[in-house]
């Protein structure tokens, strides 16, 4: 018999010792896809969005990469400054 039968996918990765880390992950790929979206709307790119945060093209590619969670509030914030947006986070 399954002993996961009738639990959900959180309970499942919390006994995995994994949860934090999958949604951090998940978490941080909504942003970047998010941030890719608003940079095609807005005809935004790479180089251009390096130059208004005062950095490099091959920085702003760990900051923006999906698989990179060590990205700080700060950081999140002078990106959604630079793209015209805001940045709000909700504890739910």
């Amino acid at each position: 018999m399954n002993k996961y039968t009738g639990s959900n996918f959180d309970a499942f990765l919390e006994e995995e010792g994994i949860l934090e880390e999958v949604s951090a992950k998940a978490h941080k790929r909504l942003i970047s896809l998010q941030l890719a979206n608003i940079m095609e709307k807005n005809k935004i790119t790479k180089t251009n969005l390096a130059e208004k945060l005062n950095t490099s093209r091959s920085q702003l590619d760990k900051i923006l990469d999906p698989e990179n969670t060590a990205i700080s509030i700060e950081v999140l914030e002078k990106i959604a400054h630079a793209v015209g947006k805001k940045l709000h986070i909700e504890l739910a």
